[in-house]
C-alpha cells in the first residue's frame, strides 16, 4: 500500500523543518509506504531552499514548485492531481493538525469505514475569540445556504482514496472550494475528531481578509440562495413602494401633509431602495464574474518544475524512464 502526504506550502520557512521530521517519525514506523509531496506554493523567503535540501536527503520526497503563488486551495489541488499514491492525506505545513492521526485515518480507510476521513475539530489553541466565533458562524452559514450538507468544524486534514482523487480531478471548475466539493462527491466520510493546536511557528496564511475570500468563494460556489434573496428583497422593495405610494396618495388627498414635503423622509426612502439595488446588483456580479474566470479556461495553477530524488521501485517514474528510454532508441534507429 501506497501512501501521499500532500503538504500545501507558503513561506513556511519556520516549520517546515520541524513538520518533515515529526511526518517521518510518524510514518517510517508503519507498514505501508509513503511519499511526501511539498507544494512550494510561491513562498518568498527560505521555504524553496529548505524543500530543495529536503529531497535531495530523502528520497520519499518530491517538490512541485508553483511559478507564483495561487493559493492554498490551488495547492491542495496539484498534490491531488500529482499524488501516486492509493490514499492520499492532505495535512497543512503549521502542525496545527497532528500528524500522529494519520495512522488511524489509514487504519479506518483500510477497514472500509468511509472512502474519506475527515478530521472534526472539537478545541482549538492559539486562536482569538473572534476567529472561533467568525469560523463557527461560517459553517453554519454555508450550510444553511448550500444544497449539499457540509459537515462543520472541519478543514482541509483528511484522508482520501484514489476513487476519491480521480473523480475530484474531474471536476472542471477552477475556483474550487474543496471543504464543499468533497461532500459533493457523494463518497462515504467518515468524521475523526481531534484537538487542534496552535501553530509551532510563524503566523497564518488566512487573515481576515483571505478568510472572506474564501468564505464567499464557498458561499458562491454550493448555493443559489443569495440571487433568491435578492429576489425576495425586489419583491419586497415593489410591495413596501406601492404601499408608500398609496399613503402619499391618501395623505395628500385628506390634506394630512404638508403643501412643502419634507426632504428627509424622500432621501431616506432614496437611499434605502438605492442600496438595495446596489447589493443586488453585487450579488449578480460576483456570479457574471464566476461565469467570466470559469469561461477564460485558464489553469489552477502553473508548476515551474518538480524536485525529487527518484527511486527505482517507483512505478510513475519507472514507466517514465523506460519511455524516454524507449524514445531514445527510436531515435537512435531512425538516424542509423
Amino acid at each position: 500500500m501506497f501512501i501521499t502526504i500532500i503538504v500545501p506550502c507558503y513561506n513556511e520557512e519556520a516549520v517546515i523543518e520541524a513538520t518533515h521530521t515529526r511526518l517521518s517519525s510518524v510514518c517510517e514506523e508503519q507498514t505501508w509506504d509513503v511519499e511526501y509531496l511539498y507544494i512550494n506554493d510561491g513562498s518568498c523567503d527560505q521555504t524553496e531552499q529548505l524543500l530543495d535540501t529536503l529531497a535531495m536527503q530523502d528520497s520519499s520526497v518530491r517538490v512541485l514548485k508553483f511559478s507564483r503563488n495561487f493559493g492554498h486551495q490551488a495547492a491542495v489541488c496539484a498534490g491531488l492531481d500529482h499524488a501516486h499514491g492509493d490514499a492520499a492525506v492532505i495535512i497543512d505545513a503549521d502542525l496545527q493538525d497532528p500528524p500522529e492521526l494519520i495512522p488511524t485515518m489509514v487504519d479506518m480507510w483500510q477497514k472500509g469505514e468511509g472512502r474519506i476521513i475527515y478530521g472534526k475539530r472539537t478545541s482549538r489553541d492559539g486562536e482569538t475569540w473572534f476567529k472561533k466565533w467568525s469560523a463557527g458562524a461560517f459553517y453554519r452559514l454555508i450550510d444553511y445556504l448550500s444544497d449539499t450538507p457540509l459537515p462543520r468544524d472541519t478543514g482541509g486534514f483528511r484522508l482520501v482514496d484514489r476513487k476519491v482523487i480521480e473523480a475530484f480531478k474531474k471536476l472542471p471548475e477552477r475556483n474550487k472550494y474543496i471543504r464543499g466539493l468533497f461532500p459533493w462527491l457523494g463518497f462515504k466520510a467518515v468524521p475523526l475528531e481531534y484537538h487542534r493546536d496552535a501553530r509551532l511557528a510563524g503566523e497564518t496564511k488566512y487573515p481576515l481578509a483571505k478568510m472572506l475570500r474564501l468564505a464567499f468563494n464557498g458561499i458562491f460556489s454550493f448555493s443559489r440562495k443569495p440571487l433568491q434573496m435578492a429576489t425576495n428583497l425586489g419583491v419586497f422593495n415593489l410591495v413596501a413602494s406601492l404601499l408608500l405610494m398609496v399613503y402619499v396618495f391618501v395623505s395628500y388627498f385628506s390634506k394630512q401633509i404638508e403643501s412643502v414635503p419634507g426632504w428627509a423622509s424622500t432621501m431616506l426612502v432614496l437611499v434605502f431602495f438605492s442600496g438595495i439595488q446596489l447589493v443586488s446588483l453585487g450579488l449578480l456580479g460576483a456570479y457574471v464574474g464566476r461565469i467570466f474566470e470559469e469561461v477564460k479556461g485558464r489553469p489552477e495553477y502553473v508548476v515551474e518544475e518538480e524536485i525529487s530524488c527518484k527511486r527505482v521501485n517507483q512505478i510513475p517514474n519507472t514507466v517514465t524512464l523506460q519511455k524516454s528510454s524507449h524514445q531514445a532508441t527510436e531515435q537512435q534507429k531512425l538516424k542509423a
